[in-house]
Formats: C-alpha cells, sequence, structure tokens
C-alpha cells in the first residue's frame, strides 16, 4: 500500500460485497415526540425532518445492485444471512415500502447461496396493525420501551401525552396472538436517562415479559451547544448506574452481554486472548487484515452494514451524522464512488496515525472517528487516547471483573460471537 493509504477501493468494494445487513430509514415521520430522540430537538446532526417516505424504486435498486456484488467473486461467504432491516421515524407508518422490500427479497432475490432475515425497530404504536404481517415473515422485533410508566414518560406523543399505556395494550395483545413468535423473535430496547435506572428497567421486563432488555445510554455525539445542559441532566452513565443497584451482581449476570460490564471484558478478550477470529480465512490463513493496520477502532466502511437515509443518502452506519454519507441513491442510479470513498477515509486515519501509533488501547480501540467533534479539523485529538498508566488502570479494571466472575471467560468464550 501507498504511504497514508490504509484501505484500498477494491477493499471498500469487498466489505460491500460480504456487508451483513442493509437497513432502510423506511420514514423521517413518527407518531411519537420523545423528548431524548436522536432526530429531536437535543441534537443538530441530521437531515431536517419533513415526514418523507423512503420510495421502494429506490430501496429495489440499491437491493439489485448488491445482489450483483452478492452474486460476484467478491462475496466470498456461502449461503450467508443478510438481514434486511428497517429503521425511522416509526417504519410502520410506512408498511407499502416494507411489504414491497420484503416481496422482492422473496421473490426477485431468492438465492440458494444466501437467505435474508427481517427486522424492525419500532415503538409499537402501530403494531396491532401490522403484527401479522410481522409475524408471517418472522421479522426479529425490538420494541422501544424504557420499563415502567414512569421510566417511559419521556416517550410521549405529539401531543405531548404518554405513550406507555398503548404500547403495553399491543404488546399485550402480540404476545396472546402469537406466544411462540413472542418468545422467538420478540426483544426489547430502553434508554436510560435521568427517570429510571438499569435496576428498574431490568426488573421491568423480567417480571412482565421474562425478557432481559438491551439498555443503551443516551447518543452523546451531536448535541446542539444550548442544549447541553439539558442533555447533562437527563444523561445517566449505564456502568456507574448498574453498580448502584441494590442487586447489581445478580443484574449483571443475568444480562450478560447487555450489561456495560460483561461487554467490555468480552471486547477486551476479543483483542487481547489471541483466541478469536473474524473468519475462516483468519484461522487457517492468519490474521492478514488491513484492520490491524488502521487507526482507531472505525469500522471498514460497509463491513457491519449499509444505511440509507429517507433522502437516499448512503451511509456505514445509523450512528453517523448524515453530513457524513459516501454515497446516495437517484431514481434510476446507486451512486457510490469507491475511490472517493477510500481517498476520505484515508485522509481521516492519517489524521489520527501519531496519536493511534502512541495509545496504549490501540489493539482494542473502539473509538469511531465520526464521534470525534472535529474530524474535519487540520488537528483532531482523540478523546479515548490512553497512556501506559491509564491502560494499565483499564486492564486491571477487566481483570478485576475476571477475578470477582471465575465463570465469565469460559460464559463469554464458549457464547459470544462478534459479528
Amino acid at each position: 500500500m501507498k504511504k497514508n493509504e490504509y484501505i484500498s477501493p477494491d477493499y471498500v468494494k469487498y466489505a460491500l460485497a460480504n456487508t451483513p445487513q442493509v437497513t432502510f430509514e423506511v420514514t423521517d415521520a413518527c407518531n411519537l415526540r420523545c423528548r431524548y430522540c436522536g432526530y429531536g430537538e437535543l441534537y443538530g446532526d441530521y437531515d431536517a425532518r419533513e415526514n418523507r417516505r423512503l420510495s421502494d424504486q429506490k430501496a429495489l435498486l440499491l437491493l439489485d445492485y448488491l445482489h450483483t456484488l452478492w452474486q460476484s467473486p467478491l462475496n466470498v461467504s456461502y449461503q450467508k444471512n443478510i438481514f434486511i432491516s428497517f429503521y425511522g421515524g416509526e417504519p410502520l407508518m410506512n408498511m407499502p415500502f416494507i411489504e414491497s422490500v420484503v416481496g422482492h427479497c422473496e421473490t426477485t432475490l431468492k438465492s440458494d447461496l444466501r437467505t435474508y432475515t427481517f427486522s424492525m425497530t419500532t415503538n409499537a404504536i402501530l403494531l396491532d396493525r401490522y403484527m401479522d404481517f410481522l409475524v408471517l415473515h418472522d421479522f426479529h422485533l425490538l420494541i422501544s420501551l424504557d420499563g415502567n410508566e414512569w421510566g417511559d414518560s419521556y416517550r410521549v406523543d405529539k401531543g405531548g401525552k404518554p405513550s406507555f399505556n398503548r404500547v403495553v395494550q399491543n404488546v399485550e395483545r402480540l404476545r396472546e396472538a402469537y406466544p411462540d413468535f413472542f418468545e422467538r423473535r420478540v426483544n426489547f430496547n430502553a434508554v436510560l436517562h435521568n427517570r429510571n435506572s438499569v435496576e428498574s428497567i431490568y426488573d421491568f421486563f423480567k417480571v412482565k415479559y421474562g425478557k432481559t432488555p438491551s439498555i443503551g445510554e443516551l447518543n452523546n455525539t451531536g448535541i446542539r451547544p444550548e442544549k447541553r445542559a439539558e442533555f447533562n441532566r437527563m444523561y445517566r452513565n449505564a456502568t456507574e448506574n448498574l453498580y448502584q443497584s441494590e442487586h447489581y451482581s445478580e443484574i449483571e449476570r443475568e444480562m450478560f452481554m447487555s450489561s456495560p460490564t460483561y461487554k467490555s471484558t468480552a471486547l477486551f478478550l476479543r483483542q487481547y486472548s489471541g483466541f478469536t477470529y473474524r473468519d475462516y480465512n483468519e484461522l487457517l490463513f492468519g490474521k492478514q487484515s488491513p484492520e490491524k493496520q488502521i487507526p482507531t477502532g472505525t469500522c471498514v466502511p460497509f463491513s457491519k452494514k449499509v444505511f440509507v437515509t429517507v433522502n437516499g443518502k448512503i451511509l456505514p452506519c445509523e450512528r453517523i451524522g448524515h453530513q457524513f454519507a459516501l454515497g446516495c441513491l437517484t431514481d434510476d442510479a446507486v451512486v457510490l464512488d469507491f475511490d472517493a470513498i477510500a481517498q476520505r477515509y484515508n485522509a481521516w486515519y492519517a489524521k489520527l496515525e501519531k496519536q493511534c501509533s502512541a495509545c496504549h488501547l490501540r489493539r482494542s480501540c473502539i473509538q469511531c472517528i465520526f464521534n470525534l467533534p472535529c474530524i474535519e479539523e487540520e488537528r483532531v485529538h482523540c478523546h479515548g487516547f490512553m497512556t501506559a498508566k491509564d491502560f494499565e488502570r483499564y486492564r486491571n479494571v477487566q481483570m478485576g471483573f475476571l477475578y470477582r466472575h471465575p465463570e465469565a471467560y469460559a460464559k463469554i468464550m464458549k457464547e459470544v460471537v462478534f459479528e
């Protein structure tokens, strides 16, 4: 590779040909106005919300484009499962789009070389109308609910009325009508804030549904400067909050990879144990991936997923500001310039190489460049930088966790698969 070339255009195209997930922002319309929403008043790094809908014509164009890559020699997988995911806004507000994409995958794109799994993140307000279709096509559902009624009170409709009772009623309808589907395919996602806690969230879902939810913190990037104080009042750190729980050991054990402590230790073992492999090529031929040379923990574009916004912008992830789009969909073309994408990433990586080479966390870095507020500036500072002393403290935290939980190592190595 040339100097300051960390990824090549061919490698970006290879990553796209082997992407495991395609996510569509079905619509930017929503029937709720959650106070902390990433597309709400606290944030400013997204396109204006104008109640738009992504056209199925553009979506099918992209899927056909990807199908060609999936059928090409660039694709090295056999009988791979690809997740086709629907995101919003509230995706159920554009049901014709979902029906069109599902039908296209199950007919036109049907192949012996791959299968498709459909998934959706939904607020469940319209779940009662469309649950028959979702069950028929065996969707994986992630329902957004922040725990009990007070814990969920930031999730309100346009008129400011709580959504809790409507969501719970629809969840109950689904469970009563399709108990097996509910058990296999329905999970919950809760946002941690100042009106709930890890313990209250865990207790609510365990008692009411027999489920262990995933719990996420408020997004701390892209915040409007004038909203920083309000954000700080709402924000809670998941690890700190977990250890404030009266029964934190039990909760930690039951949540497993949904707990921040297990997740952190699993990442540490993945990077430092020497016993993990990304795929069978690494197992057989060694770890030759260019990722070893890439500064930061940023994913190679499209290696994890392809995300399409309601305006047709193509990004590598839904967590990234829309100003970082790597391509777009027009009415008759998929516009992706692999040379330009590689050049753009290489320029960002080059800015951070000196810092990263001196950082003691570099082997297990999870710092995404898109979460650095100054990535487009000439000088970039990574707030995840670790000195030798910082790293020793980090290592001691992980080893301390394993010392307190001697069963954790075997459980993680046996059960955890990173994708």
